[in-house]
């Protein structure tokens, strides 16, 4: 769904503007807060009720990043709003932070006017305001009325002063590839099938010059992709393997990214409970996330050519669904034994990666999944895991990472848990089988896509965690968050 929410870059001061809620930033200081440099009050100062020093005391104001207060003040076209917003040190994550609360302080008005701190330099403090703004405003709805009038998002938010303009709408562009991903994810699988999200990928590499490839059923089958179809078995709305690709001037690198599509997980067989069944319409995240990021590939100047892998499925259960105990032969001719179908998600991964390695010449792969409930467990839901063969590689996505306030650790490929992987009767199994290594579920996945990505340098994101989210909370909405498409924009824009 479109942003409610323009962002809109102009000159002057709040004193000239026409908005109904005026925002100053608050900086934290060594002394207390301060207002930024530059803006003072903005020609305000006959409409403040005291000087601001009296309303930071007043109101107990420190200056931390997304802190805001708001009282009326009287202009020649009546009463306004005037709001006080901590923007803590400046810093990217602080203006992000800034922005989300901005925004959800800002529902409900008609026009907000921010004036930008002066002091603040470069261009990543500004891109990180347009993200927390867009991001806090997106909502996903399916309802036949309108939202209450006091929780709209404001329909423009004026940046005042010297805002680099271009900075604003990058931050625009990763926002709305954020959103098209979210909308994907938070779509109900009703509507949401494997050819659905195909034809939503024709759509959008239209609309963004991307060349794209479907794969349906019968083509997965004369084709070898035996694990996308094993999963998709048991449900009468057939896989599909999606190729979107993004091909710029004199590329300096081929990258894969490759999305686990899940468009509704029962565990198959292996049946969810019916709570761990709620959230399942988001297992497509993975795909809806590389869809995303492709989509916003050319807007960033992207150096380097992608192809964006989506493998689909639905996992459902009935006599067609793949059983305990069968055995899959991958595209890339290795056997797994299936000891539980609620591990299906590294099966469509794996043909989705052998496809890469072998047809594709790419010189990096990635994969990005809702994987593994392990993963949550060990880092929570603020903190993405990340798997990678290749330290370069791992640094530069955990930096990425940082700077889209996406944070990744980097987790351990243990040498000595490769054994877990074996089956007796295949080439791998699909969960772990030695018992005195422990519950390590998220490493034992990530060790079976090892096999299945070659010598390539290969980096995998599971997302498990803060993939989902059940509040309301700074650029987060209920549903999917779609982490990790901001980062793997910023990483393949610098790549």
């Amino acid at each position: 769904m479109p942003f409610a929410t323009e962002i809109n870059p102009i000159t002057g001061t709040l004193d000239e503007t026409t908005a109904d809620l005026l925002v100053l930033p608050v900086r934290t200081g060594d002394d207390g807060p301060a207002v930024v440099e530059g803006v003072a009050a903005s020609g305000l100062n006959r409409a403040l009720p005291a000087p601001l020093t009296d309303l930071f005391t007043h109101y107990s104001l420190t200056g931390k990043a997304g802190e805001a207060v708001w009282f009326p003040v009287s202009r020649e076209q009546g009463l306004v709003r005037l709001a006080l917003l901590g923007v803590g040190s400046g810093s990217p994550d602080d203006l992000r932070k800034a922005g989300a609360a901005l925004s959800r302080a800002a529902r409900g008005r008609e026009r907000v006017a921010f004036a930008w701190p002066a002091d603040i330099a470069g261009d990543d403090a500004a891109t990180a305001f347009a993200e927390g703004v867009l991001l806090a405003s997106y909502t996903f709805t399916m309802k036949t009325t309108e939202p209450a009038a006091d929780q709209r998002p404001a329909p423009v938010v004026d940046v005042v002063g010297a805002a680099p303009a271009d900075a604003l709408t990058r931050g625009a562009v990763l926002a709305e590839a954020t959103a098209l991903a979210r909308d994907l994810i938070n779509t109900p699988s009703l509507t949401k099938d494997p050819s659905w999200m195909a034809e939503r990928a024709r759509e959008v590499a239209a609309r963004s010059g991307l060349a794209v490839k479907v794969w349906d059923e019968k083509d997965l089958e004369n084709e070898g992709f035996g694990a996308i179809l094993a999963v998709g078995q048991g449900s009468s709305r057939p896989p599909r393997l999606v190729q979107v690709s993004y091909t710029p001037e004199n590329p300096t690198s081929h990258i894969v990214l490759v999305g686990k599509g899940i468009t509704f997980d029962t565990g198959g067989l292996s049946l969810k409970p019916t709570d761990n069944m709620a959230l399942m319409k988001t297992d497509m995240s993975g795909s809806a996330i590389v869809l995303g990021v492709l989509s916003a590939l050319a807007a960033v100047s992207a150096p380097v050519r992608v192809t964006g892998l989506l493998a689909l499925a639905e996992n459902a259960f009935s006599g067609d669904a793949t059983r305990i105990g069968d055995v899959l032969t991958t595209y890339s001719g290795t056997t797994v034994e299936v000891l539980n179908t609620d591990a299906e998600g590294r099966l469509v991964l794996a043909d989705a990666l052998g496809y890469a390695v072998a047809e594709l010449d790419a010189d990096v792969l990635v994969d990005v999944a809702t994987l593994t409930g392990a993963a949550k467990v060990a880092l929570g839901t603020g903190i993405g895991a990340l798997y990678s063969t290749d330290d370069a590689l791992a640094e530069d996505l955990l930096a990425a990472g940082t700077a889209a306030g996406e944070p990744l650790w980097r987790m351990p490929l243990t040498e000595e848990y490769v054994e877990t992987t074996g089956s007796r009767v295949a080439d791998l199994a699909n969960i772990g089988t030695r018992k005195e290594f422990g519950p390590a579920g998220a490493t034992d996945a990530a060790l079976f896509l090892r096999a299945f990505t070659g010598d390539l340098p290969w980096a995998h994101l599971d997302i498990a965690g803060p993939g989902r989210s059940t509040k309301e909370s700074g650029i987060l909405t209920k549903g999917g968050t779609a982490f990790a498409t901001r980062t793997l924009l910023r990483w393949l824009a610098d790549a």
